[in-house]
C-alpha cells in the first residue's frame, strides 16, 4: 500500500481528495468536525516535509450547480483554526481562477477549492473534468474513505494523471487496515451486529459475513421484516414486504453454515412515531395493530449483550432503534456499552461501521473506548461485501 510515508513532499504541491462533507447548522456552523480532524495528520505531514496542499471535497447534494448553502467557504474558519494557519480559498475547483491560486501557493500554504459537486461532471466521473483538477497539483493523495466507493472524477479518475505520484493518506490507510483486520484476520468468536431500517441495504453484507462470523445480531427496523416473515404481527412497524422470503432464506443459510443468527426477543413499541408517545414492551411478533416497534426490549438487550461480551471481534453497523429519540435509545446505548465492555474487558477488536453507528457511539461519548470508528458508512459496507472500491483501485493500479 503506497501511503504518504513513501513520499517526501518537499517543494511539491499535493492535490488531496478529502471528505469534508460535514453537517452544518442553519447559521452554517460545523456541528461535527470529525471528518475534518481525520484529515489533519496527512495535511500536516505534507506541510512538515516542506510541501504545499490543495484540498478538494464535496459538501451535501447540490442540484446542478453552485448553491451558497453547500459552499465550502463555510468551513474555512474551522479548518484554519485546526491547522493553525490561514487557509486560502478559491470560489471554483477548476479553471483559470483555481489554477492561478494553486500556482501561487508557497511552501507551507494550504488552498481549499470550492465544492466539487457544483459540477455534474464530478459524479459522472468525467475524464476532462479530472484532467482540469489534475493541473492543480504535482502529486495526488486520496484521503477520503467516505467516498472511496464512488467512481467519481476526484476519487477514481484523477489518479490516472499521476501514474507514479499517487498515494493513500493516513486516514485511508488506517480505514483499510482496520477493515482488513475484520474481513480477513478476525479472531473468533466473531460477532456482526446489524441494525438500521432496511434488510435490502444489508443483504449483500449479511450474505458475505455468513462465511466469516460466528454470530449475527439483527436489530433496528430490519428486524420487523424478519418477524413478519416468520408469521409475527408487527403493527405499523417498518416492513419491506418484498424482502420477507429473503429473510427466511437468510435464516436457512445461517443455519446451514452453523452461524448463530439472533433476532430480538422483545420490542419497545409506541402508539406513534414521537419521543412522547405512549410506550409498552411486548414479545417479538406480538405488536398490536396500531402500534410500531421503535427499539429492542430488555430481554433482547440481555441476550445480545451476553453474546457481544463473549466475542473477540465485533463489527457494528446500524442502530437497534430510533436512538435519536431519548425514550427509544436504550437498546442502542446498551449495545454500545456491551461493545465497549468486550473491547475493554475481553480485549476484543471492535470496528464501528460509520453512518448511524458512528453517530450513536458519538452521542453516548464512547468513541475512544472502542477499537476503531470508521468515517465511511457506505464505503465500509461495500468493502466488507468484497467489492473493489474505485478510489482504492485507482491508487493501487
Amino acid at each position: 500500500m503506497k501511503t504518504v510515508d513513501d513520499c517526501n513532499f518537499k517543494d511539491k504541491k499535493a492535490l488531496i481528495r478529502v471528505d469534508f462533507n460535514v453537517p452544518l447548522d442553519k447559521d452554517f456552523n460545523v456541528t461535527d468536525d470529525k471528518r475534518m480532524r481525520a484529515a489533519l495528520p496527512t495535511i500536516n505531514k505534507i506541510l512538515k516535509d516542506g510541501g504545499s496542499v490543495v484540498l478538494m471535497s464535496h459538501l451535501g447534494r447540490p442540484k446542478g450547480g453552485p448553491e451558497d448553502k453547500y459552499s465550502l467557504k463555510h468551513i474555512l474558519a474551522d479548518l484554519s483554526r485546526m491547522l493553525d494557519l490561514e487557509v486560502k480559498f478559491v470560489a471554483d475547483c477548476i479553471g483559470e481562477e483555481a489554477e492561478t491560486a494553486a500556482k501561487a501557493l508557497a511552501t507551507g500554504e494550504v488552498l481549499l477549492l470550492e465544492n466539487l459537486r457544483f459540477y455534474k461532471e464530478e459524479e459522472k466521473g468525467d475524464k476532462d473534468f479530472a484532467s482540469k483538477l489534475a493541473k492543480l497539483g504535482d502529486v495526488y493523495v486520496n484521503d477520503a474513505f467516505g467516498t472511496a466507493h464512488r467512481p467519481h472524477a476526484s476519487t477514481a479518475i484523477v489518479a490516472e494523471f499521476f501514474p507514479n505520484e499517487k498515494y493513500f493518506g493516513y486516514l485511508m490507510a488506517e480505514e483499510l487496515k482496520n477493515a482488513e483486520k475484520v474481513n480477513h484476520g478476525a479472531e473468533k468468536p466473531f460477532t456482526a451486529i446489524m441494525g438500521g431500517a432496511k434488510v435490502s441495504d444489508k443483504i449483500l453484507l449479511i450474505e458475505s459475513l455468513l462465511d466469516k462470523v460466528d454470530n449475527i445480531i439483527i436489530g433496528g427496523g430490519m428486524a420487523y421484516t424478519f418477524a413478519k416473515a416468520q408469521g409475527g404481527e408487527i403493527g405499523t412497524s417498518l416492513l419491506e414486504e418484498d424482502r420477507m422470503a429473503l429473510c427466511l432464506e437468510l435464516l436457512e443459510k445461517a443455519k446451514a453454515k452453523g452461524v448463530n443468527l439472533l433476532l430480538p426477543l422483545d420490542t419497545v413499541i409506541a402508539d406513534k412515531f414521537d419521543n412522547d408517545a405512549q410506550k409498552d414492551t411486548v414479545d417479538t411478533g406480538k405488536i398490536p395493530a396500531d402500534w410500531m416497534g421503535l427499539d429492542i426490549g430488555p430481554k433482547s438487550i440481555e441476550l445480545f449483550s451476553k453474546v457481544i461480551k463473549e466475542s473477540k471481534t465485533l463489527l457494528w453497523n446500524g442502530p437497534m432503534g430510533v436512538f435519536e429519540m431519548a425514550n427509544f435509545e436504550q437498546g442502542t446505548r446498551a449495545i454500545a456499552e456491551a461493545v465497549v465492555a468486550a473491547t475493554q474487558d475481553n480485549n476484543a477488536f471492535s470496528l464501528i461501521g460509520g453512518g448511524d453507528s458512528a453517530a450513536a457511539i458519538a452521542k453516548f461519548n464512547l468513541e475512544d473506548k472502542v477499537s476503531y470508528v470508521s468515517t465511511g458508512g457506505g464505503a465500509l459496507l461495500e468493502y466488507m461485501e468484497g467489492k473493489e472500491l474505485p478510489g482504492v483501485k485507482a491508487i493501487n493500479d
